[in-house]
């Protein structure tokens, strides 16, 4: 895991405590490591040491993207989470195919929960009337916004009995319901996760309908890519605002509502990211953490230095060629 996760699982700690969600954190640095980081960093729940990997490959994330003479590298699992129940059956995962992407905290809580818990604190805006309620929170984090990590708008929707909000597909003239959120450059929004719906038969127009009832959760997932929030610089900004629009049409057993449009704007707070006290990750900007990882950074050189001797060299080598390329391709542009 990187720092700015074990950060966030440290901060939302009490959570899985609360709901007796167990966590655990593996990594291939050595046990002196990551002894030292956790009691630097506070970190409350156990980092367990794989130094070979084994376990790693067990589960079968061993970046293979990455090959034995990168030097430090090899040996480090992709990136990602299992969910696993007290049986030790895994009942979901969270995986991503780099680094600078990772989930928030509380959707951990949530995979493990079976649902979506929104904190008080967190931000969010209401809508709607007394028969159709309309909450839209940022779910995560306490609705900040960091490079890479993934926060979930969660709209709600609160329907009084016998009402319902459409899914797809709808007949002709009918409105499906809809979410879309746009924010500054850098923010990615991903596609909606949207709960199973239910086939309403609706006498009066003699058509199928697929509907949700009573209280509804519609999911968009969305993170800062660098060019909003950057491991390697300074924030442009300290919040930004984000706009969100809902479109849905409402009905009861016997007829159809008018469609309906709503936008909520929302502003939520930049974060920096944790990094490691070393030279390489300081001065951007970025929060530094209060472990010294010099001496951690060269036990793992050296424990990689006696498993491949000829990695270091051959690391250079590559390091040397890219940066000549690089070079050349600068004098071509």
């Amino acid at each position: 895991p990187c720092w700015t996760q074990l950060g966030e699982l440290r901060d939302a700690f009490a959570k899985f405590e609360t709901n007796d969600i167990k966590l655990y954190a593996v990594s291939y640095d050595d046990r002196e490591t990551l002894a030292q980081f956790a009691d630097k960093q506070a970190i409350p729940y156990p980092l367990l040491s794989d130094v070979d990997s084994s376990v790693i490959k067990q589960y079968g994330i061993l970046n293979t993207e990455i090959s034995p003479d990168d030097f430090m590298l090899w040996g480090i699992p992709y990136p990602g989470v299992y969910v696993c129940d007290e049986a030790g059956r895994v009942t979901a995962k969270f995986f991503h195919d780099t680094y600078k992407k990772r989930d928030s905290a509380e959707l951990l809580v949530d995979a493990a929960l079976g649902k979506i818990v929104i904190d008080d604190d967190t931000p969010h805006v209401d809508g709607g009337n007394d028969e159709i309620k309309i909450t839209a929170a940022i779910h995560g984090g306490k609705g900040t916004i960091r490079q890479g990590i993934v926060r979930k708008l969660v709209v709600r929707f609160e329907l009084a009995a016998g009402l319902h909000i459409y899914g797809e597909p709808v007949p002709e003239g009918m409105v499906a319901t809809s979410i879309s959120v746009s924010g500054p450059p850098g923010l990615v929004v991903e596609a909606p996760i949207l709960p199973t719906t239910e086939t309403l038969h609706l006498k009066a127009l003699g058509v199928d309908l697929e509907v949700w009832s009573g209280c509804v959760d519609l999911v968009v997932p969305f993170y800062a890519t660098g060019e909003l929030a950057s491991e390697t610089r300074p924030l442009d900004s300290d919040e930004i605002e984000i706009q969100v629009q809902v479109r849905y049409q409402a009905c009861n057993n016997n007829e159809c509502l008018l469609p309906k449009t709503e936008t909520f704007k929302l502003t939520l707070g930049m974060d920096v990211i944790d990094v490691p006290k070393i030279g390489l990750h300081l001065g951007h900007g970025q929060r530094a953490g209060n472990y010294n990882g010099g001496p951690a950074l060269r036990r793992l050189m050296w424990r990689k230095f006696k498993e491949n001797p000829l990695s270091i060299f051959k690391f250079i080598a590559k390091s040397i060629k890219l940066e000549l390329q690089a070079r050349k391709r600068a004098k071509l542009l």
